[in-house]
């Protein structure tokens, strides 16, 4: 059975965009085992501590060290048994919610997501599925002024993901009707 990673970016609970058409593309991939990571529950922020136990190497991490970095294990541990991952993203004054970003900070893991080679960084996540689900009220998806949907492609591709679909429910204010019916559609075409 296929297993799935919702990550929900929306910090609205109720009427959100983004956790609806999640949820159709998530009844598009069944059945499917999904688990769910809500960033509206909270997430913590890389900090000192964090940055510190990251940089010992595993064998010689404190208590502490790991401590500071068990939900940034768990993170990673979720994403790296999903087949496929599901992300509801609202843009938020042009760029991706703080949320999603440190979702982004704890799961970008050297040895553990990618790892650095003599050409440069390879991601280690590779065969994993995205479908990225974008709501926004103006931006227009991939349009100049949308910093979140190119920034989660290329995060993604850092570790490995590279087949990645995004289905827009964009410029909700200047027609809202429209956009949640191309989003419908985009998301009846995906292939379970």
């Amino acid at each position: 059975m296929t297993q799935v990673l919702r990550v929900d970016g929306s910090m609205r609970t109720a009427g959100s965009t983004t956790r609806t058409l999640t949820d159709r593309v998530i009844e598009k991939l069944a059945p499917a085992r999904v688990v769910t990571r809500d960033l509206a529950d909270g997430i913590p922020f890389v900090n000192e501590d964090w940055i510190n136990a990251n940089f010992t190497d595993p064998a010689e991490r404190t208590d502490a060290q790991r401590a500071a970095l068990a939900h940034s294990d768990a993170l990673v541990a979720e994403l790296k048994a999903a087949d496929v991952l599901v992300i509801g993203l609202p843009i938020y004054n042009f760029g991706l919610p703080a949320a999603v970003k440190a979702w982004v900070d704890m799961i970008a893991r050297a040895r553990e997501t990618f790892k650095y080679t003599e050409t440069g960084p390879v991601g280690l996540l590779d065969g994993k599925r995205a479908i990225v689900v974008v709501a926004s009220g103006g931006t227009a998806v991939d349009s100049e002024i949308d910093f979140a949907t190119p920034y989660l492609r290329h995060a993604l591709a850092f570790v490995g993901i590279h087949d990645v679909t995004v289905v827009s429910a964009a410029r909700q204010m200047v027609d809202g009707e429209a956009a949640l019916k191309s989003a419908e559609a985009e998301i009846g075409a995906l292939a379970a």
